[in-house]
């Protein structure tokens, strides 16, 4: 009897992911094979699996980091590694991250097969009782902050730890990075997720409107208040307050928070009574607060009851490593959205798409995927398609004029280079002096043609 749920093979050895899904259908399981890693992690966002079978040693993203994905998505499917090299290590690394078995290569058939039975029989009793559980939270679990980045793992960990600490939080990064994202991964993974999780974004809405929208107003308090209303701040009682943009308020409106932070207690506008609410306040800016300070626009005894715990989100051309990740996850979502069938970008255009800057972070980068998806002809996108969107950070430096952009080139050349001759050609020590992404030196290598100073 084939199974509800199918098994889920990531093997790039074409001739061995065939022997396994061989030996799983004759035992009645129906088999999903990947032979690319970043399909099946966005595969698996959007589709569920009984048992996912990686090999550890591939192309792009190993099997550990896999593992990582997959427990991140659900923590409760069972993964089993396959490994020529069973180390103590290795061993001691894939069971620290949630592996459930650990097979070495080259196996036989029944023991195989004992092993698979054996994991999903282990995990079978859970499936009832976490299903509730999946359906009510799965918009806003920590899976959704994707990437296997060090800055994105860095995330993932404080988002983690203070999500069960009722501290107020302050999440800084640019435009388009996922601040509110990671607030609600926040609040629905503390105690209050059971309560309302309210956003209000500062700098969308005039200035005017701001106070009466958090603390909300009486009767008659002003022209057109016809009847009472209820401020963000009620409405937000026992749960999660997210203020996107917060250094944009006003002068009145950071006083009368600070008010808040302090008493636990407010006052609508016009009204002589105060109002008692619990509230966690998780706040977020794309700029940098400390300058905010000293040049007067926002208070510093607001920021720092603000800050109880800050959660820097890295730029996305800092953690280029999470594109092809980002890419798969995006198209998965088309094709279930769309009922398409797109398998990705050919290797030149992700090349493109590593190249370019992206200022406008993940949300540009979703967008140019739905554009070129939009324009797409064939089941691959072409560098050709890409293109009509970004252009790589090389082309761009280059249309530029003047003395400046040499210069520019001059110093980034003379700079890296003395880098890498410092390190002694350690590209990933060199990244770290430098404090940029290791993708990022890479291009500049390539750019400047470097590559005899990593002799």
């Amino acid at each position: 009897m084939t199974s509800a749920k199918p098994v889920m093979i990531v093997e790039d050895d074409e001739g061995l992911s065939r022997l396994i899904s061989d030996i799983l259908t004759d035992d009645g399981k129906a088999v999903v094979v990947f032979h690319d890693p970043y399909r099946a992690v966005a595969a698996f966002r959007c589709e569920q699996f009984s048992l996912v079978i990686t090999d550890i040693r591939m192309p792009g993203m190993d099997g550990i980091q896999v593992l990582e994905q997959v427990k991140r998505i659900d923590p409760n499917v069972p993964v089993i590694i396959i490994t020529a090299h069973a180390t103590v290590d290795v061993s001691i690394q894939a069971l620290r991250k949630g592996a459930d078995d650990l097979i070495t290569k080259p196996f036989e058939a029944e023991e195989f097969l004992y092993r698979v039975r054996k994991a999903l029989r282990n995990t079978a009793l859970l499936e009832e009782n976490l299903k509730l559980k999946r359906e009510l939270f799965s918009k806003f679990r920590f899976e959704n902050i994707i990437g296997i980045s060090d800055g994105i793992k860095q995330v993932l960990e404080k988002v983690e730890k203070v999500a069960q600490r009722d501290l107020p939080v302050i999440i800084i990064g640019e435009s388009g990075t996922g601040k509110e994202l990671v607030a609600q991964a926040i609040h629905y993974n503390s105690p209050r997720k059971a309560h309302a999780f309210t956003a209000i974004n500062c700098g969308a809405l005039p200035q005017s409107l701001l106070e009466s929208e958090l603390f909300g107003y009486r009767k008659g308090a002003f022209t057109g208040a016809a009847e009472d209303r209820a401020g963000l701040l009620e409405l937000a009682d026992g749960g999660t307050l997210f203020l996107d943009e917060v250094v944009n308020l006003t002068a009145d409106v950071q006083k009368a928070l600070l008010r808040f932070l302090q008493e636990k207690e407010f006052r609508r506008l016009g009204d002589g009574r105060t109002t008692k609410v619990d509230v966690r306040i998780i706040s977020a800016t794309n700029t940098d607060p400390q300058k905010a300070i000293r040049e007067g626009t926002f208070r510093e005894d607001l920021y720092y009851r603000l800050n109880g715990i800050t959660v820097p989100i890295p730029p996305l051309r800092e953690r280029a490593v999470d594109i092809p990740l980002l890419v798969q996850y995006f198209i998965a979502l088309h094709n279930k959205k769309f009922g398409t069938d797109f398998a990705g970008f050919t290797p030149d255009a992700v090349e493109i798409l590593l190249q370019y800057h992206w200022p406008g972070n993940v949300r540009e980068l979703a967008n140019v995927i739905e554009a070129c998806l939009a324009l797409a002809s064939g089941r691959s996108i072409s560098k050709e398609t890409v293109m009509q969107f970004v252009r790589p950070l090389e082309q761009e430096e280059e249309s530029g004029e003047g003395d400046y952009h040499k210069a520019l080139g001059l110093f980034e050349k003379e700079y890296f280079s003395a880098l890498l001759r410092k390190t002694k050609g350690n590209v990933e020590e060199a990244a770290r002096h430098a404090e940029i992404n290791v993708v990022t030196l890479y291009r500049k290598i390539k750019k400047y043609q470097l590559k005899k100073d990593l002799k």
